[in-house]
């Protein structure tokens, strides 16, 4: 979701150029309405940041994908409008036991698929099976990041792994599904909220290829299922998908809920901040996500509406300790005390951004404020990197191009200033960029960890719960990070199974201290993210976690 700074007068360009297609275009699909469903047949066209990696929520980890499927896809829970609160979506009741390992749903009646087919606890229960049966290239990480993360294994493991929490899924009656886990995990139906773990239909993804990677497709994410077919129980139902372009939805006329207010929903893809406020101001777009840090008041100035989320985030530095010199915790120290945080909060990101003392937000039970700090010392970032041997260390520090997230509004900007700031302790900086899904195969594979040493990453929030954050960066091995530490993998994992939110405070609040003083990265902070709308725009409600479902948006 970026700009290159030595590219800037050619971006600004590409970004006018841009702007003047998606302008007749726009003006095309305002006129195209026909009034039938939604409210008057009024259209929502809605700017992200990059395209979707694909439209299979299982197989997603970014926030683009997740933006498209929150309006095709549901869970069997959701969250409260604005809040982080459990509410009911598929499921109108749930239970838990006592020792956590069995969960119970109570599941709406009378809810189809897009496709016709019903919603029932066979469906549901289809869907986890899906997950725990994958195989070979499906349990990969990079493929399958969320399930990997919350439920750790497979029904038949890559060799040396467990086969995970999950047991088994039983269809009791048609409105009463029980899920059984080997392990407890205090979270699990809070993790349901998961875009990852909404509900698909088991029909379409059969007959659309969804698992296939020995036949038509070498990559599930790009199966006719996930780039064409995508089919679930939510408001809209999906009608196109133009690369790189937009996402066009329309309004599901046999939804269960509360029938979405417009009829037609485009999701559309520009990467510029820059082009994404302008087509806001032609009125070519009722909305954009991630406003600029120094757009925010001239759009306020000019009478538009700008509304900001929960700072529910974290933008961190990562260390790959596959790179030798990082295995030093004399350097990962020292790169901690080289970085001025409230210097790169003012030079790049958005006003209200908190700066970060660990690897998640105060509002998460066991938030620990006391936790070793390396507050900004670059005379000691020099001491420790000469008593380490590495005054002239260089180091590989990558940066995505071409793309915005909440937590990393504009990471040219945030590069530029760290890279000062660790030039200035003598560390020679060679950047690394690459385009986003790209950038996160950089992130998340073995070859791409060959490919850099530092470099930018962060987390939105999925729900509320300490082990989305710390469980999911340090909780097992990954070639993100590079080490192995079977001290803290055996505390998270120990964590996530405790009963109640008491001892888990107590225990994550230990756990933040024991990430501190291993300093395996630098958290930098925790960004305000915005988003700008016309004054014709009601009803758009921010979500802490990022990815608001559009059901009761609309256009006057």
């Amino acid at each position: 979701m970026r700009i290159g700074w030595t590219k800037r007068g050619l971006a600004t360009a590409g970004a006018l150029a841009l702007a003047i297609g998606l302008t007749a275009c726009a003006e095309s699909e305002r006129d195209s309405g026909d009034g039938s469903g939604g409210d008057g047949g009024s259209t929502f066209i809605f700017a992200g940041a990059s395209d979707p990696v694909m439209l299979d929520p299982a197989l997603a980890s970014d926030g683009e994908t997740f933006r498209v499927s929150r309006q095709i896809f549901e869970g069997l829970v959701t969250t409260e409008g604005d809040s982080t609160e459990l509410a009911p979506a598929l499921a109108t009741e749930w239970e838990s036991s006592e020792d956590g390992l069995t969960h119970s749903f109570t599941l709406r009646e009378g809810v189809k698929f897009h496709d016709g087919t019903d919603f029932n606890a066979e469906a549901v229960c289809a869907n986890f099976d899906r997950w725990h049966n994958w195989t070979g290239l499906n349990q990969n990480e990079n493929i399958s990041y969320y399930y990997n993360k919350m439920f750790r294994g497979f029904a038949n493991p890559e060799e040396g792994k467990d086969n995970g929490i999950y047991d088994s899924c039983t269809a009791d009656s048609p409105t009463e599904a029980t899920i059984q886990l080997n392990d407890p995990f205090a979270a699990f139906v809070a993790a349901m909220t998961l875009p990852a773990f909404s509900m698909q239909s088991p029909t379409a993804l059969e007959q659309y290829d969804a698992d296939n990677t020995t036949g038509t497709v070498d990559d599930t994410r790009f199966s006719p299922y996930a780039t064409e077919h995508p089919t679930g129980t939510g408001p809209f139902t999906f009608e196109s998908w133009e690369r790189d372009q937009q996402v066009t939805l329309k309004a599901n006329p046999d939804y269960w809920g509360e029938p979405a207010k417009s009829e037609t929903v485009i999701i559309r893809s520009i990467s510029d901040p820059n082009a994404r406020r302008q087509e806001l101001q032609a009125g070519n777009i009722d909305g954009y996500d991630l406003v600029a840090p120094g757009d925010v008041q001239p759009l306020q100035d000019e009478g538009l509406q700008v509304l900001n989320r929960p700072a529910f985030n974290i933008l961190y530095l990562n260390f790959n300790q596959k790179t030798e010199a990082l295995q030093d915790e004399r350097v990962r120290q020292a790169i901690n005390y080289a970085i001025d945080k409230d210097a790169v909060i003012s030079q790049s990101l958005p006003p209200g951004s908190e700066p970060a003392i660990e690897f998640m937000p105060s509002m998460v039970n066991g938030y620990n404020p006391d936790v070793t700090s390396y507050d900004y010392d670059p005379e000691r970032a020099k001491e420790l990197l000469a008593e380490a041997g590495q005054e002239n260390l260089t180091l590989r520090f990558a940066y995505p191009t071409g793309v915005s997230r909440p937590y990393m509004p504009t990471p040219e900007a945030t590069f530029v200033a760290v890279s000062a700031q660790l030039e200035a302790v003598g560390i020679t900086v060679e950047p690394v960029t690459a385009d986003w899904s790209q950038y996160l195969d950089m992130m998340q594979t073995e070859e791409g960890a060959d490919q850099r040493d530092i470099g930018f990453l962060g987390w939105t929030g999925d729900y509320d719960d300490p082990d989305n954050f710390v469980g999911t960066f340090f909780g097992a091995e990954s070639y993100e990070w590079g080490f192995d530490n079977p001290e803290l993998f055996d505390a998270l994992s120990d964590a996530r199974q405790l009963p109640n939110v008491e001892e888990q405070a107590s225990a994550y609040s230990e756990i933040n201290e024991q990430i501190a003083q291993f300093a395996p990265g630098v958290p930098l902070s925790h960004p305000a993210p915005s988003l700008a709308f016309s004054q014709n725009v009601q009803g758009y409600v921010p979500s802490p976690f990022g990815s608001e479902a559009f059901t009761g948006v609309s256009v006057s």
